[in-house]
């Protein structure tokens, strides 16, 4: 399970700390139910899952490649394998655990009006006039504006030399 919040979250200017405590409270446990899992257990599915993989597919290679005595050597190999993956696999359950667990956090704690502090990633949604084309921007100054783009017209010839 994520021990807490891995995000900053600030109350509200004016709000009683108090207040805030009983909202963090709420909100950890709102956290903690949407994520629906710990991150120690969805680790140890990924380890366990994988391990059990590895075995029987090294049983199967061992098997065909040295009959019923390659069997054994397959599946030991192949459980030390999978387990190795499961562990990489197990950490990334156990990372995407925490940051569901994070969103949630910050979701309800956003709704109860405290303030979630910024990035610093300023994002800047250009639009766009039409499909293709490039968003208008202001000519420099003294320059008249270029001519309005013609769709499916074939472009002008080159200036004659």
């Amino acid at each position: 399970m994520p021990n807490g919040p891995r995000v900053a979250v600030m109350p509200a200017p004016g709000k009683p700390f108090e207040v805030f405590q009983q909202e963090d409270f709420t909100c950890r446990q709102f956290a903690q139910s949407s994520v629906g899992t710990t991150a120690d257990d969805a680790a140890i599915k990924n380890a366990v899952g994988s391990a059990a993989v590895g075995a029987g597919v090294g049983a199967l290679v061992g098997a065909l490649t040295n009959g019923s005595s390659g069997a054994g050597a397959g599946a030991a190999i192949g459980a030390v394998g999978g387990t190795l993956i499961g562990s990489s696999n197990g950490n990334f359950a156990s990372r995407d655990t925490q940051t569901r667990y994070d969103i949630a956090y910050q979701q309800c704690m956003y709704a109860k009006g405290n303030q979630i502090p910024s990035t610093g990633v300023r994002r800047v949604y250009v639009p766009v006039t039409a499909v293709g084309s490039a968003p208008y921007s202001p000519p420099p100054s003294g320059m008249p504006p270029p001519p309005p783009p013609s769709y499916g017209a074939t472009p002008p010839p080159p200036p004659p030399r």
